[in-house]
């Protein structure tokens, strides 16, 4: 169990794996703050009995008062930080105009690092901690019309083992989670950022297109090996308490397969699968 009052930051708290993890480590004895971009959803998680903060990942000031507010709240303290707050930009990478690939990378990459760099700090000064990345299985593999997506994830994994190595010896330890389908919003905010972002009707791929929508359009809680979000749950929990963590955290069997696959198949060979992959979802 946790330490009595280590407090623990978690962004991404509107619903799906950020709002279980904040449930589960509260249940847990953590002093918990749930960040949400929206002023909505801050409201009910608050009416909810969280001590949840407002938190755009994409705009510094809202970093700033948001970790602000959280030390204050918390006694100039802060155990952990589980970057979770992202999202997946769809569409064929010749589709992604600059403006487009920049706001993907600004909420999965650049909100992540600034806020990391503004906790390092606070953790030095106790000689503790623990920052959590939220990667995917897309951060190991690439799949078909997920460019953007695994673009920032793959840098994110480069982010963060640089990161990890450089904190070795000072307290702070450095975790990425890798999940494969959990059951989410992610769908839902997928298709929307598609449907702003991708002139379908002028691509290539609008064919293929057409199957994309489909499956976005979908809850994709029924999708092959989907686990509930309390899978990830269960690693946070471990990248927090053990004392020697994790660099990586493999979550559902996806994960784990493609960990493999592509550490011993040739390129030519794990191209051959993960076209065969998404050949499959995309029918």
């Amino acid at each position: 169990m946790a330490e009595a009052g280590r407090s623990v930051l978690v962004t991404g708290c509107s619903g799906g794996i950020g709002e279980c993890v904040v449930r589960g480590l509260q249940d847990r004895g953590y002093r918990v703050f749930a960040a949400a971009r929206r002023r909505e959803d801050v409201d009910r998680l608050a009416a909810d009995g969280l001590d949840a903060v407002q938190l755009d990942v994409c705009n510094s000031s809202s970093i700033e008062n948001a970790l602000d507010a959280v030390l204050e709240r918390s006694g100039g303290t802060l155990y952990g930080l589980f970057n979770n707050a992202g999202y997946g930009q769809p569409g064929a990478v010749e589709d992604l105009d600059r403006d487009v690939l920049r706001a993907q990378f600004e909420t999965n990459l650049f909100g992540l690092h600034e806020l990391s760099t503004r906790v390092i700090p606070v953790m030095r000064r106790r000689a503790e901690g623990r920052i959590i990345n939220n990667s995917s299985v897309l951060g190991l593999v690439a799949m078909k019309y997920r460019g953007a997506y695994c673009a920032s994830k793959f840098a994110l994994e480069g982010l963060t083992d640089a990161l990890r190595l450089e904190l070795h010896g000072s307290g702070i330890h450095v975790s990425l989670i890798e999940p494969g389908p959990v059951r989410s919003g992610f769908r839902r905010n997928a298709q929307a950022a598609f449907r702003r972002n991708i002139d379908a009707a002028a691509s290539a791929h609008r064919e293929i297109y057409a199957a994309v929508e489909r499956r976005l359009a979908g809850s994709g809680d029924a999708a092959p090996f989907t686990l509930g979000p309390e899978a990830v749950l269960k690693k946070v929990i471990h990248a927090l308490e053990s004392p020697s963590p994790k660099a990586r955290y493999y979550v559902t069997f996806p994960t784990y397969l493609f960990g493999v696959l592509r550490r011993v198949l040739p390129t030519s060979m794990l191209d051959y699968v993960l076209l065969k992959a998404s050949g499959a979802e995309n029918r």
